[in-house]
């Protein structure tokens, strides 16, 4: 990327300055490496991907944000973050990692590795600019990703990817990281929840509000008129006291809901026969005794952005003979509620990483009959056991959570779901 950057600037925008000729980038943990087995061995694959991004003085990172090891099970507690900062002042302050040029310069193998990537780069992005540029190619590249990541998960199911303590290595012993009460996890105290929800109604009703009015009615005015830069419409109704809702819900007024591509439709179906014959053959007798494809309704409720389990999910439905409803992410319970309806669905998957599963899974059940809606719910998402076994007693049919990498299996366990469903089912009236 740094090659790529500074090459790029210095031909396509002709900067000189070298200041804004340096990659300046910081990096996220790779959640989809953690693993709930096993959660321990988080800890190297951390420690690995804080060296990838450090080692090297001229690619490395300006700013790190690596958990420790259990974001893979749920929100980690301050001690877990505590751990995480320890890596980094580790490598930092008892290495002698900063205090050298770039140690891998004039390494034949680095070097044929990056010179690998960056050709690899600059063909897709060429595929890019056949689209017309990035913003016309949203949708391939999205369909690309969700791709991309079809073909590691199989992988994995496959045993072609080894996973410590996941498809391989299984054996284990009990972890004492998660012996505690907690589960090994932050668990949000109800009572903080309130007393922040009540604060914030206070501080409105003591602000001026009809100068919130005022300001958000000329933000409105403002993104109405293309000519217009929004930004210091924007600074003046948060000066008023408008909050970060208010302001998107003046914006969207105008601009209406923006409903990105999921990359399912579009992306290419699975060519791997081998590993989808038993889960076909069982989707195709399911067919059979319903009269019809079971459709599944993938939703994606709450506001958070991890949409790569819900996409795997659709993919691996569509490819094993199911109809699949998926219209992106941050849906509402309502929306959810009358996409199943409408739909007429066989069976819901409801898909959430926010850690708000208690909230809002227990309502888009009880929406969903208000709807008249009878379709079981199965529910993913990193959900500690105890919150499982309340979801369930709030009428969910199954739980996944990380440790559940194989699609295969539950493609077949919601076949064999449904199957129970229409067999239990009384028959139709003569």
């Amino acid at each position: 990327m740094g090659r790529l950057w500074e090459q790029i600037g210095r031909e396509r925008y002709a900067v000189t300055d070298p200041k804004y000729l340096r990659m300046r980038y910081g990096v996220q943990v790779n959640s989809l490496g953690l693993t709930e087995s096993q959660p321990e061995n988080n800890v190297p694959r951390i420690v690995l991907e804080a060296l990838a991004v450090t080692l090297g003085r001229d690619a490395r990172a300006r700013a790190i944000q690596l958990p420790a090891w259990n974001e893979a099970l749920g929100l980690p507690r301050p001690w877990d973050q505590q751990w995480s900062l320890r890596i980094q002042q580790i490598l930092a302050n008892e290495t002698d990692l900063l205090d050298y040029p770039d140690i891998f310069e004039g390494s034949h193998v680095v070097e044929a590795l990056t010179d690998d990537l960056a050709e690899g780069a600059r063909e897709e992005m060429r595929h890019v600019e056949e689209h017309g540029g990035a913003v016309e190619a949203v949708a391939y590249m999205k369909a690309r990703l969700v791709e991309s990541h079809r073909e590691r998960v199989a992988k994995i199911e496959e045993g072609e990817i080894t996973v410590v303590g996941q498809n391989s290595f299984t054996e284990t012993e009990d972890s004492p990281l998660t012996a505690g009460a907690d589960g090994g996890i932050l668990t949000p105290d109800p009572e903080v929840e309130r007393e922040v929800g009540e604060a914030l109604e206070r501080w409105k009703a003591e602000r001026d509000s009809d100068a919130v009015d005022r300001a958000l009615e000329k933000l409105a005015e403002v993104a109405a008129d293309e000519s217009v830069n929004i930004m210091p419409a924007t600074i003046e109704a948060a000066k008023a006291g408008a909050t970060t809702g208010e302001w998107a819900g003046a914006l969207r007024d105008v601009f209406g809901d923006y409903r990105a591509p999921t990359g399912v439709g579009a992306a290419a179906e699975s060519t791997d026969g081998e590993l989808l014959a038993a889960a076909r053959e069982r989707i195709s007798e399911l067919t059979q005794t319903l009269g019809h494809r079971p459709r599944i309704l993938v939703g994606k409720p709450g506001l958070d952005g991890h949409s790569n389990g819900a996409e795997q999910i659709a993919v691996r439905a569509r490819d094993v003979g199911m109809e699949v409803i998926y219209q992106g992410i941050r849906l509402t319970p309502e929306q959810i509620a009358a996409s199943a309806r409408d739909e007429d669905v066989d069976v819901i998957g409801l898909s959430i990483l926010s850690g708000s599963h208690l909230q809002l899974v227990p309502e888009t059940v009880r929406l969903l009959r208000e709807e008249g809606v009878d379709a079981p719910v199965v529910v993913g998402g990193i959900i500690p056991a105890a919150d499982a076994k309340t979801l369930e007693e709030a009428g969910v049919a199954r739980v996944y959570t990380p440790k559940d990498f194989d699609l295969n299996r539950i493609m077949g366990e919601i076949a064999d779901l449904l199957a129970e469903r229409a067999a239990a089912a009384p028959a139709p009236a003569a």
